[in-house]
């Protein structure tokens, strides 16, 4: 008896882990996936969300964006900058 409860309690641990799991993976998705939209520069007050305070662009563990559009939001935050639509820098560091 004794053996057959310790299986049973690993596979309740197994089952309860893997609810978790898929839990927490549905909802981390990456904002332009979960509303099907591309990033755009013409966006600038969205792409500066994008940006620290210091106009760095953060990385994908802050933003929660995907590998690929992560890849376009640096791509479209750089565009930005270069036809004056948002700053290289912070304003009031220099």
């Amino acid at each position: 008896m004794g053996h057959q409860d310790r299986v049973q309690e690993s596979i309740v641990d197994t089952q309860t882990i893997t609810k978790r799991y898929t839990k927490f993976s549905k909802a981390a998705r990456c904002r332009f996936c979960r509303d099907k939209m591309e990033p755009d520069y013409k966006n600038a007050d969205f792409l500066s969300k994008l940006c620290s305070t210091q106009g760095k662009i953060l990385p994908r563990k802050r933003t929660g964006n995907c590998a690929r559009h992560q890849r376009a939001c640096s791509l479209e935050i750089k565009r930005a900058r270069y036809i004056v639509m948002m700053p290289y820098i912070a304003t009031g560091l220099i």
